[in-house]
């Protein structure tokens, strides 16, 4: 993303530079989008006005005046009280989490998303970030209905009359309802445009006006006589309900039948309340606590203000909150309660105190939710994680105010309006927080349980249990609450998460997952203990030598689906000393190494090596690749040849810039490395009259290392004739073949078909038909016979080896291959014997004291060798054969080359495996 901001990087992440630095850096004009990670905006607010003023308003909003008598009424004093310790137990895990994540770093613009973002990654950020944007969106929604509530309480017309009388002369109605509410968001509006300053400057004498009101409420009954009142309420299109109640002051009486719960119908909703339905207009008293954190980008010093001041404000409103539960279960009248929201005007000393407080809290708390609300948005916006559609939300203005976000709030906040009552949509509200509020307790759940020593909060009261409780105590509440708005949120949620995880945003932020999955990963590879390995379990594990990917992506692709959830390593030894070198070289390709993984779309590691010859790097990575029980038992090369390779980059669309594959992003993120990049870093094929970097010798000699070291060794030839996954499907009708020739074919005699190299032909041939890509293949293993000697004991081989598949569960079938003619020719016209010219016993090429037969009868054996593969196997997809030993004489390596080369010559796909490990196993 091009806006990167960490908690090392300076403060400011939504500010604008003024016009005499816009000019210096070459930015011009207003409203532009600007992405330094530093802040050109003053940070002004202290922890007072900048955290504790518009918390306290917050939570104090509607329910405050409007719906104390509410939830006393409905629940009785005592679940009232025990919804409050919930709600408040609830908030107070939650904001020990807040704390532990604002101290550990800077917080930047964005709050609750900043934090949550920067420590669950960019899917879970944006997803959960988004989520709580719609919370507060909502939040504002309540608080402006809650105001148009109080505003129609007063100068609203009676129900049952349909002329003015006094100052009750604003009609009443649903649509009368969605305008007045639009009028007042326009004047909230229009605040937020001029900006947060203005706010957070009437921010205080606002509290200072609903502390008036306040006061004047807990000092009324002592002043206040017993009064009786008359209540009406419209019922029905044209009935009205009249109720007849009483403040009686003072009353042991009253408060011991305000002690028990009384649910009844709810006269603005029309339906009978519940535990659940009051705990949730309740709950948005608890919906501010993230006010103050979503001041951060305006705050001094926001990881000292944030947590003091939350914990200060949220002490307060709870304590303010059980006197006002005390103060009305003592002195109203359980219908008062029920029946009149606005009863504080009616029991207080000058109820105009009552009015304004009313209108101040609501209306401060709309003005802080749709300010908070469009920080969220337009972090948002400069995170670019939601691309086009939130991309005008990174506009500000001159002096920082992101106004385009502002409007996109107004326009939501509008639509939510429309709901028209403020307990309809409380419950979606607090659903929607109680989900924010978990997601912050999981983020600092992670953070302690994937034990980063970066993770050092200055603020210490909080540990995974507080976390783990605030995270379960969230989720049961929102199900308690409301199990379809939950279940709904949650599904966003999770559509949101698999959006951001298709788009694939890169960041510098540091992905939480990355830091879980190395702790759990490190605890396991310590229980892997390689003394308790046993072959009923064994699998490949691949190291797979690459000189330049360029030439060698098919059979990267090829052994991919050969690994069978083994491990997987792509080796690469850049020739080299460090002791000349001022730094290490490989550091800055392992980048470019990745990506080209990320795009071949295989399951590999890469391990990269300094050294000044190949063999000698080969060695260092068969003994240092892995960890624990993971480490390669399978060497893995290409073949040497003379051939000049194919450049596999012009050939795959993945690797086209505008092809339809790369369009769609396959290979995921770049992370910094785009198609012209990669292409760039690995250098172009080697021509024809380009020295290799490797000598026949050597690398005969790392064959002889690998089986040295008890390393299965593979060589790969003519892999690029492979079909890849971008070819179409044969036209033809022609099944797929996997050809297995298990005989060590050039030693005729040896005629086994049991050993260990056999064995583990069967086996690698067993698993590659087990992958998707092979699963339709058809398996065949081919049995050489000399049937024209008069050996009948091949029917004995064909049921040994059909004996040996059934105990095996290897489904393949088996064709009967005369190869008369080639071992006449192997044999030179002489008289059989147990060791062959230049084969010893062991299947290893070795010097003959004998006299060797002549080099046209050994190049006539070679041929034959190659026309009965050719004969047989033209037209398989993929064959195996058996690899014999290197010689130990290091002069014949290219002798041994040569009949490799002769026996593959024209083949096709053709993998040479020589086995050292038994993989096989008849037992359970």
């Amino acid at each position: 993303m091009a806006n990167e901001r960490t908690a090392l990087i300076g403060h400011g992440v939504y500010s604008v530079q003024n016009e005499s630095e816009m000019s210096g850096s070459g930015q011009q004009g207003n409203g532009s989008v600007h992405t330094s990670g530093h802040s050109a905006t003053p940070r002004s607010l202290n922890t007072f006005f900048g955290v504790i003023v518009p918390t306290v308003l917050s939570m104090f909003s509607i329910v405050l005046f409007l719906r104390t008598g509410f939830v006393v009424g409905h629940a009785g004093l005592l679940q009232g009280l025990l919804m409050l310790a919930v709600a408040y137990f609830i908030i107070s895990l939650t904001i020990l989490s807040i704390c532990a994540i604002s101290t550990n770093g800077a917080v930047e613009g964005g709050g609750a998303y900043y934090m949550i973002s920067r420590s669950l990654g960019p899917e879970f950020g944006g997803s959960i970030g988004l989520m709580f944007y719609l919370a507060k969106v909502c939040a504002c929604g309540v608080y402006v209905l809650g105001l148009v509530e109080a505003i129609l309480n007063i100068f609203g017309r009676d129900p049952g009359s349909s002329v003015s009388e006094g100052i009750r002369v604003l009609p009443q109605g649903y649509w009368y309802t969605v305008l007045y509410a639009a009028v007042v968001l326009q004047l909230c509006l229009l605040v937020c445009l001029v900006g947060a300053h203005m706010y957070s400057r009437a921010s205080f004498l606002i509290l200072l006006v609903v502390t008036v009101a306040l006061v004047s409420v807990l000092v009324s009954p002592l002043a206040v006589r017993p009064r009786d009142f008359t209540i009406s309420h419209q019922c029905g299109a044209n009935g009205t309900c009249v109720y007849n109640t009483t403040y009686t002051g003072f009353n042991s009486t009253t408060l011991r039948r305000n002690l028990g719960p009384g649910y009844s119908l709810d006269y603005s909703t029309n339906t009978v309340m519940s535990f659940a339905t009051v705990f949730a207009v309740m709950f948005t008293s608890c919906t501010g606590i993230m006010a103050g954190a979503n001041m951060s980008g305006e705050l001094k010093n926001p990881s000292v203000a944030i947590p003091k001041g939350t914990i200060i404000a949220v002490f307060y409103t709870f304590c303010v909150y059980v006197i006002l539960f005390i103060l009305v279960s003592s002195t109203c009248d359980r219908v008062l309660l029920i029946q009149d929201y606005g009863f504080f005007q009616r029991i207080n000393v000058w109820p105009p105190f009552v009015i304004i407080g009313v209108y101040c809290a609501s209306l401060s708390a709309a003005m802080c939710s749709l300010i908070g609300a469009s920080r969220i948005l337009h972090a948002l916006a400069l995170d670019q994680l939601f691309g086009m559609p939130l991309a005008p939300a990174a506009i500000t203005s001159k002096s920082g105010n992101p106004w385009v976000a502002v409007l996109y709030t107004w326009a939501l906040v509008q639509c939510v309006v429309f709901a028209g009552q403020l307990n309809i949509i409380a419950g979606l509200v607090t659903v929607f927080y109680l989900l924010a509020y978990a997601a912050v307790d999981l983020a600092c759940l992670a953070l302690e349980w994937a034990s980063a020593p970066n993770f050092r909060p200055t603020f210490q009261f909080f540990s995974w249990h507080t976390c783990l409780l605030g995270i379960i105590s969230c989720l049961v509440m929102m199900f308690v609450i409301n199990p379809f708005y939950s279940s709904a949120s949650i599904v966003v949620l999770l559509l949101l998460l698999l959006i951001l995880h298709y788009r694939s945003p890169t960041s510098s932020w540091g992905y939480i997952s990355q830091a879980l999955i190395f702790h759990q990963v490190r605890k396991y590879l310590l229980m892997l203990d390689v003394r308790k390995e046993h072959v009923k379990f064994w699998r490949p594990q691949v190291l797979l030598m690459v000189a330049n990917p360029r030439s060698s992506c098919q059979l990267i692709t090829f052994i991919n689906q050969l690994k069978k959830g083994g491990l997987y390593v792509l080796g690469h030894v850049q020739l080299g000393d460090l002791d000349v070198l001022p730094t290490d070289p490989i550091q800055a390709h392992y980048t470019f190494w990745l990506s080209l993984v990320d795009k071949l779309g295989v399951k590999a590691f890469v391990d990269l090596t300094l050294s000044p010859s190949v063999r000698q790097g080969t060695q260092h990575l068969l003994r240092i690749t892995g960890l624990g029980g993971m480490k390669p038992n399978t060497l893995v090369l290409g073949f040497y040849d003379n051939s000049v390779p194919e450049d596999y980059f012009l050939q795959d669309p993945v690797f086209c810039p505008g092809s339809r594959a790369q369009l769609s992003g396959r290979g995921g993120n770049d992370f910094g490395v785009d198609l012209a990049s990669l292409q760039a870093h690995f250098p172009p094929v080697r021509g024809t009259e380009c020295p290799r970097c490797l000598s026949a010798e050597e690398y005969v000699g790392i064959i002889s290392d690998a089986i040295k070291m008890g390393k299965n060794v593979c060589l790969g030839r003519y892999f690029f004739q492979l079909e890849g996954e971008w070819a179409a499907p044969k036209s033809d009708g022609a099944e797929w073949t996997v050809d297995v020739w298990p005989l060590n074919l050039l030693q005729p005699e040896s005629g086994g078909y049991v050993d260990v190299c056999s064995l583990f032909l069967l086996q690698m041939a067993c698993v590659l038909n087990m992958s998707p890509r092979w699963r339709r293949a058809r398996l065949r293993i081919f049995l050489c016979v000399e049937a024209a000697l008069g050996d009948q004991g091949w029917m004995v081989k064909e049921e040994t080896l059909r004996d040996l598949l059934g105990k095996l569960r290897i489904r393949a079938s088996i064709k009967i291959v005369p190869w008369d003619a080639v071992v006449k020719l192997h044999r030179g016209g002489q008289e059989p014997s147990t060791t062959t010219p230049g084969v010893g016993d062991s299947g290893e090429m070795q010097p003959d004291d004998r006299a060797s037969p002549p080099s046209s009868a050994l190049e006539s054996f070679l041929s034959g060798v190659n026309g009965l593969l050719m004969e047989h196997s033209a037209q398989a997809a993929v064959r195996f054969l058996y690899l014999p030993c290197p010689p130990a004489d290091s002069s014949q390596s290219q002798q041994y080359l040569a009949q490799l080369e002769a026996v593959t010559r024209d083949l096709g796909p053709t993998l040479l495996i020589h086995g050292l490990t038994k993989v096989t196993c008849t037992e359970l």
